[in-house]
């Protein structure tokens, strides 16, 4: 286990209530808890209660300048299942927030929760390297991506939203709803979305992975351009015994957004099992 976190940041946690089974959900980069609005109702509605919260330094949370590994992050996610002494907890975490994921299980085991789910997750590993050959994040593009946005966030943000939400270069999603993705984007801080960058960039998570034994649910845009399938939702879904795998036709990365109606059923069909 690690040791308790002692760089605690203010992060700001919206708590639907009620006595139900409580979901947290766990946001990619570089958004908030408000890119889950499409499925906090269903949720909601379901019976769960539902927490989503803004990663530090994201969103309405406190902007430090550090703290931007995954011990830390996965620190801040126990704290919150502390602090409003949550069991029996299933994690959903999209896209970076699959790290937090598989690192709070590494570092703070299992007794709290009931079930995860990593969709469009960047785990097992995304960095290509000797060691890890099908990581589909190459080290060229990874510092093409930390140039872009140090070079420019509006036109960083614009292109990587258009990725974020289309397959084979069609949008997949309405122009108002990527801009409303962008607003979210802008609301990040430079130091923490560079800091995130690298951490989901370059942490590998297979010996993470080994230590998931509760229901694993893995779903996936088949279409997805930011976090291929193959280099991550397939691997992991290997990874992790019993896992269960759902592909979604045709969808992006932001599966969550522009197949929302089937994202929610295949989440909501498992989260009832």
């Amino acid at each position: 286990m690690s040791p308790p976190n002692v760089n605690r940041a203010a992060l700001h946690v919206e708590d639907s209530g009620g006595n139900g089974r409580p979901v947290v959900l766990i946001h990619g980069w570089p958004l908030s808890g408000e890119a889950w609005a499409d499925q906090v109702g269903p949720l909601r509605d379901a019976g769960y209660r539902v927490i989503a919260y803004d990663r530090r330094g994201f969103g309405r949370s406190e902007k430090p300048d550090s703290g931007f590994d995954y011990d830390t992050l996965a620190a801040d996610l126990a704290g919150i299942l502390e602090d409003l002494d949550l069991h029996n907890v299933s994690l959903i975490g999209f896209s970076m927030g699959g790290g937090e994921v598989a690192r709070y299980i590494a570092n703070h085991g299992e007794t709290r929760l009931h079930s995860v789910v990593f969709a469009s997750a960047v785990p097992p590993c995304l960095m290509k390297s000797t060691d890890n050959p099908d990581g589909p994040l190459t080290p060229e593009a990874a510092q093409e991506k930390e140039a872009g946005l140090k070079a420019g966030r509006a036109a960083f943000f614009d292109k990587f939203t258009t990725t974020f939400f289309s397959v084979k270069g069609e949008l997949k999603v309405t122009e108002a709803q990527r801009q409303q993705a962008i607003a979210i984007c802008e609301q990040s801080d430079q130091t923490a979305a560079l800091g995130c960058m690298k951490a989901f960039a370059t942490t590998d998570f297979r010996s993470d992975l080994a230590k998931v034994t509760v229901p694993t649910l893995v779903l996936h845009g088949d279409g997805d351009a930011t976090v291929p399938f193959q280099g991550s939702g397939e691997r992991t879904h290997k990874a992790i015994t019993g896992s269960e795998l759902v592909l979604l036709e045709g969808a992006p990365h932001g599966c969550n957004v522009s197949h929302a109606k089937e994202f929610n059923a295949a989440l909501l069909a498992f989260l009832a099992k």
